[in-house]
């Protein structure tokens, strides 16, 4: 008999994890989002061990911040040397990731809807898949909240095909948090009221509270059920993962078969 797999915060991110589970980061992956374009082959490549992303500066800053509120800080110091100078004190990004943590602690509001059960995760069926999730604040019969660091959180993204976006729809922290509701509410009746508690990094740090509405919600997810279908396909080997020819992996894994032409160079909108 197959040994039972229970997800923890311990093997959360592991291969066998992603195998059994899809998440709004591997949807993503795949898909990308309204401002970001995503990689079928990347995405198989990291199921199945064979690509590791590694983490920006920035993801950095904002897995910084997380860490503090999630009470794990000095872990997460101990397993990112990348954060310290050699004289041992924090380099310039990671002190100011220390400011937007004392600037989000000065407000009550802000820290009210980040008083929540901290990771708390659940699992559950969404469009014919199972799903885990991992919330920031989660505060039970009233809020699902997400906190994100971002460069700016007035700063508009313009694309071609999508127009103005904002940083929420530009990264699809929208469809994460429909996500988060739709597996909520099958663990435990309740619909809830989703929430992004915002901070940025300029040069005096910037706070929000954000709710993304139910309609804006239902908006994110629909459609959901084509892309699952699709990944199952492409995780069954019944159909190829396509490539995106621009992420890393892509770079990384690229055969020159023929010559392009020049035209060609600006068929891809970066």
């Amino acid at each position: 008999m197959a040994k039972k797999f229970t997800l923890t915060n311990e093997n959360y991110y592991t291969k066998e994890a992603n195998e059994k589970y899809l998440s709004v980061s591997l949807y993503k992956m795949f898909f990308g989002t309204l401002g970001q374009k995503g990689c079928e082959v990347q995405a198989m490549a990291y199921i199945n061990g064979d690509y590791k992303k590694e983490p920006t500066t920035a993801m950095l800053v904002g897995s910084y911040v997380d860490s503090y509120f999630e009470g794990t800080l000095e872990n997460f110091k101990e397993i990112h040397p990348e954060l310290f100078k050699r004289d041992g004190s924090l380099k310039s990004e990671f002190v100011q990731a220390e400011d937007i943590i004392k600037r989000i602690e000065r407000d009550n509001k802000f820290m009210q809807y980040m008083s929540g059960e901290k990771q708390t995760i659940m699992t559950g069926e969404l469009a014919g898949a199972q799903w885990k999730i991992k919330m920031d604040s989660y505060i039970p019969h009233r809020a699902i909240v997400d906190l994100k660091v971002v460069d700016d959180i007035y700063k508009p993204y313009y694309h071609k095909d999508t127009g103005r976006l904002n940083f929420i729809q530009e990264r699809g922290y929208d469809f994460q948090l429909a996500v988060y509701q739709h597996i909520v509410e099958m663990n435990t009746g309740e619909r809830l009221p989703c929430f992004i508690a915002a901070a940025d990094k300029g040069k005096v740090t910037n706070i929000e509270l954000i709710q993304i509405t139910q309609g804006e919600l239902d908006g994110a997810l629909a459609g959901v059920e084509y892309g699952v279908n699709r990944i199952n396909r492409i995780k069954n080997g019944e159909i190829q993962p396509e490539r995106c020819g621009r992420c890393d992996y892509c770079k990384e894994t690229k055969i020159i078969h023929k010559p392009i032409s020049m035209s060609e160079l600006l068929d891809f909108e970066g």
